[in-house]
């Protein structure tokens, strides 16, 4: 390998480098949501009022792929079917 040749790779190298820096930077500017206001409230948010199921019942996928005793918006993927 010539000098030359590192030359012209680490080139390339920093460039992508750039770019990437530079295309992250316009994907944050354009599309990240808008920060909040000051005057909201720091605390985390609640997931819903309802409480996981006192009998110690599991996830499942009811009729109609709706989810049973499973109150947050995040549900555990490969629940069984209810039965």
């Amino acid at each position: 390998m010539r000098l030359n040749d590192l030359a012209k790779g680490s080139s390339v190298f920093l460039g992508v480098i750039v770019a990437g820096y530079v295309s992250t930077v316009y994907v944050d500017q354009r599309l990240a949501p808008p920060p909040k206001a000051a005057s909201e409230s720091k605390d985390p948010p609640t997931p819903t009022n309802s409480q996981p199921p006192a009998d110690g019942g599991s996830a499942c996928i009811g009729e109609g792929g709706s989810w049973k005793n499973w109150p947050w918006p995040n549900v555990p993927m490969g629940s069984p079917r209810c039965k």
